[in-house]
């Protein structure tokens, strides 16, 4: 893991100092609520309906046991014993005080974390997938580049007051686990013909209101022009980005405006001017970054492990949870295990309690290497996990109610926290969520069903992701009541895919039965091992429509 320097702590030390004066000046009547505000966005403070949350930076999604365990004793100081994973790799906490986020910033930084920039107009938290640097189809590990960009987009003073927010998302595997695609940019790090590091660099990607696929506007950049390349998209963007509707005030609708080709070009005009200034990255630099990722002490273990083999053979539950919960590692005799933060109605889908995070805290030091990601659905990863260990943890794992076998199943819910604490939203998504994984708690079911990602937002924000579920669920206000739109077809990764409304939306109550419909349909008409998606495209919207409208299916779509 990285390791702050001297630089990063004074940064972090000095803001969380500039933060309490500015705390102290709005209580005390010196700052109006206007002029607050930007500076408490910028510190990742939102107001919500019922308190502050406080959105902490989880940058590239890993942890500490230490930092882990930091989260935890604030669940526990400040907030009401638990906290928020999202979908950008990062932990909110509902219920915060005003008075009180200075010292938990404090906190924070103490442990070499904080909130900067994780809201507000700037680019925001950089993102990869939770396997990066173990995954076995991994082609180069994009943390060293991840952290880069971390450390030049930390109060950069020319891009904290960008037309919108803007978000970065790399990945290098031969499956795109960060979801490229659905970012401001979107960065895929390979080697090319002659063995050079190179990146493939797309841009305008994003959900939210007008939902677009990221386009390609570079292949083959070399990794040294990183900085100076995002640099160039951002003043394209920065000069050209509308400020006057903050719903077209995003790149993906400067770059549909201006189509790729004339968007492109004003990209490469910028670059021409600073590709060989001082962003451009040096092997040394990238190396001071990259010593920080080094290789754990791996054992030099045998990929079977008779125990391990035993306990497969003896325990059919624990077998379920290795199909489905466990991933692949480029070390032979490890694996990286999944922790499921979606165990049904006990909990709303990505909250874990103080003593979970403590627990995870623990596994991550008797099991690992003292390490801890977090995916972008909302789950903890363990990266470096023998496989002579699996057993041992599962059983703790479900003890603890990390331990549910559902990961890529329908119950593996993607949710936003919804009406019940956002002010933004138009409908409750964790109540929804929780009747779904009700209605489909037959765990011998859902792996019969395969793989189906089912995600839900509770507005056009879609902090959910709800576009990119197979089926998405969007909170709409209906004459100030709460309906639910339906799409079906959305997925993520390399193919990925913006779902496609069905139809009229439905009532909280109607949607388990919806859904319960949707998947009638595809258990009808899947043909072999065909996951939801490859009967969905074959047979097209028409055969679910006719069932969830309860209209009976005509001979041409049989």
């Amino acid at each position: 893991m990285y390791q702050y320097d001297e630089y990063d702590r004074a940064l972090v030390f000095e803001r969380v100092a500039q933060f309490r004066d500015q705390v102290q000046r709005f209580q005390s009547g010196d700052l109006s609520e206007e002029e607050f505000l930007p500076l408490r966005l910028q510190n990742g403070l939102y107001m919500q309906k019922h308190a502050y949350m406080l959105r902490v930076a989880i940058p590239y999604g890993t942890l500490s046991a230490e930092q882990m365990r930091t989260l935890a004793s604030i669940a526990r100081d400040y907030d009401r014993g638990y906290g928020h994973f999202t979908t950008r790799q990062n932990m909110q906490f509902n219920w915060i005080e005003l008075a009180q986020v200075p010292d938990i910033l404090e906190r924070l930084a103490g442990v070499e974390m904080h909130a900067i920039q994780t809201s507000g107009n700037c680019v925001r938290n950089i993102t990869t997938e939770a396997f990066a640097g173990v995954a076995a189809d991994e082609l180069l590990d994009p943390r060293p580049l991840a952290e880069i960009l971390r450390q030049w987009s930390t109060i950069n003073p020319e891009f904290l007051f960008l037309p919108r927010k803007f978000k970065i998302a790399i990945c290098s595997a031969e499956q795109d686990r960060a979801a490229i695609q659905m970012h401001d940019i979107g960065l895929y790090l390979y080697r090319d013909e002659a063995g050079r590091r190179v990146l493939r660099v797309l841009v305008g990607g994003g959900l939210g209101r007008t939902p677009i696929l990221g386009l390609q506007i570079r292949e083959g950049l070399p990794w040294q022009h990183l900085l100076s390349y995002v640099e160039a998209v951002l003043r394209v963007y920065n000069r050209y980005g509308r400020r006057d509707n903050k719903y077209k005030a995003r790149i993906k609708i400067l770059v549909k405006a201006l189509g790729i080709e004339a968007f492109s070009r004003e990209v490469e005009q910028e670059w021409q001017h600073i590709k060989d200034g001082p962003a451009q990255l040096t092997e040394e630099e990238f190396q001071r970054v990259a010593s920080a990722f080094v290789p754990p002490a791996y054992a030099k273990l045998s990929d079977t492990d008779l125990d391990f083999g035993s306990h497969l053979a003896q325990s059919p539950a624990f077998a379920r949870w290795v199909s489905r919960n466990v991933q692949q590692h480029k070390i032979p005799g490890y694996v990286s295990a999944v922790l499921s933060t979606k165990p049904g109605i006990s909990a709303p889908p990505g909250d874990v309690t103080t003593e979970q995070m403590n627990a995870v805290a623990d596994w991550s030091q008797r099991f690992g290497f003292g390490e801890i990601r977090i995916a972008h659905e909302q789950n903890i990863v363990l990266p470096d996990v023998r496989k002579a260990d699996l057993y041992a943890l599962w059983s703790l794992a479900c003890e603890s109610g990390l331990g549910t076998a559902n990961i890529g199943l329908l119950t593996d819910i993607i949710a936003c926290p919804g009406g019940d604490f956002c002010a933004l939203a138009n409908a409750k998504s964790i109540p929804i969520a929780q009747a779904i994984q009700q209605r489909f708690d037959d765990l011998d079911y859902l792996h019969d069903l395969g793989e189906i990602s089912l995600n839900i937002s509770g507005c056009m924000n879609a902090c959910g992701h709800h576009h990119i579920g197979n089926i998405g669920i969007l909170g709409v206000d209906k004459n100030g009541s709460e309906w639910y739109q339906i799409t079906l077809g959305g997925s993520q990764g390399k193919a990925a895919a913006l779902g496609k409304v069905i139809g009229p939306s439905f009532s909280a109550l109607q949607v388990p039965d919806v859904i319960e419909k949707i998947v009638s349909t595809f258990t009808d008409y899947r043909e072999s091992d065909e996951s939801f998606v490859q009967t969905l495209n074959r047979i097209g919207l028409a055969p679910f429509k006719e069932r969830v409208y309860q209209r009976e299916p005509s001979e041409a779509t049989l």
